[in-house]
């Protein structure tokens, strides 16, 4: 059994690629740092529309990923071979998917309840479903969600500062942690997301919570029909 972030950024920015190239190999570094003394044995590097190969931690496993910006939320990419880069909101959801499983990636819908309507397709044939560590509070609706779709449930921390890395990670069920075990580990179900509870992790869901309310951008949980969000490049405001 393995512990692991599947959801983890180099940079506390976006933009300024030229800039973010030169920072990463230090952020990739510190997050193999935070998710060891987190008692991890693994971290997906998963930034917003990019790939790169990093010099391995001899510490941790740190394993290949992307995060894709369709044209309705985020989709997470990982796997032995994520593509080297994306175009924000030029891909479809279908197209994410069917572009991660072509290069042996697992294809995860990226926190369903927050800036995404990736949720609402039915018939694209995800890998899993993302409990995610800045909200896990709409975890009963993301519990649901995994049912209704048969798909497993995985954490990720979706951390931009170290310090974040651990507070979701997923549990994987397999004899060695390789990017293609995690693959196999997650389409055959055996894998389950975990929170952190500690004090520290509690107070920074509670402070992501208050930024996210603010902006609006969340799904309130105790909605009989939870509004859509708003996915990245679309106008309308959330449904109420």
């Amino acid at each position: 059994m393995y512990a692991v972030d599947l959801h983890a950024h180099t940079r506390f920015f976006h933009g300024r690629r030229s800039l973010g190239d030169r920072f990463d190999p230090l952020g990739v570094r510190l997050l193999a740092e935070a998710a060891d003394r987190r008692g991890l044995d693994g971290v997906a590097t998963t930034n917003h529309d990019y790939y790169t190969a990093f010099d391995p931690s001899p510490d941790i496993e740190t394993l290949p990923g992307i995060e894709i910006t369709t044209d309705r939320g985020h989709v997470l990419v990982v796997g032995p071979d994520p593509p080297a880069a994306t175009k924000p909101g030029a891909l479809s959801p279908e197209e994410a998917v069917a572009l991660a499983h072509d290069r042996d990636c697992a294809a995860i819908v990226a926190h369903p309840f927050r800036n995404s309507t990736v949720r609402e397709l039915e018939a694209v044939p995800f890998d899993a479903i993302e409990v995610n560590g800045k909200h896990p509070r709409s975890r009963p609706l993301v519990e649901q969600l995994a049912e209704e779709r048969d798909l497993p449930l995985v954490g990720g921390s979706d951390a931009h500062y170290p310090f974040e890395v651990g507070r979701a990670y997923t549990v994987v069920e397999a004899d060695r942690l390789t990017p293609a075990s995690i693959v196999a580990a997650i389409r055959d179900g055996r894998v389950s997301a975990t929170v952190s509870r500690s004090g520290f992790d509690s107070l920074l869901r509670r402070a992501y919570r208050a930024i996210h309310d603010r902006k609006g951008v969340i799904d309130a949980i105790d909605r009989p029909t939870p509004g859509v969000g708003k996915p990245p490049g679309e106008d309308d405001k959330p449904v109420e």
